[in-house]
């Protein structure tokens, strides 16, 4: 019977010695990041106050305060950010709020608010 256990221990000491590095990629100094999205609530008059907040707590789980706020700006302002994430994120964020539904609240309400997603640029 042949006896193979000195040969492999002697490789696996020579594996052990043996440092595996992993290249790093490096673009002027800084890791690359994905580009950040911003969804974005648009106002409209077919959809209350309460709507909103409740959406925002459910989709987002954000505070009623919080809520509150989107809500104040959404309808003074006619838009408001809600986050800022990546693309796959923010598509899903806008699609939760299109499917959300009409707000029971108002016989006129249709359908669900409407979100969209632009690119937040530098100023994220």
């Amino acid at each position: 019977m042949v006896r193979c256990a000195p040969i492999f221990s002697s490789m696996a000491q020579t594996i052990a010695d043996q440092t595996i590095t992993t290249p790093q990629i490096e673009i002027s100094g800084e890791v690359a990041k994905p580009p950040l999205y911003r969804v974005v609530l648009l106002d409209d008059d077919d959809h209350t106050y309460d709507y909103v907040i409740e959406m925002l707590q459910k989709v987002f789980i954000f505070t009623s305060e919080q809520a509150l706020r989107h809500a104040q700006e959404v309808d003074s302002l006619g838009r408001t950010v809600l986050i800022t994430c990546e693309l796959p994120e923010a598509e899903f964020a806008r699609d939760q709020i299109h499917s959300y539904g009409r707000d029971w609240r108002l016989p006129r309400s249709k359908g669900s608010m409407s979100a969209v997603v632009e690119p937040a640029g530098d100023s994220a």
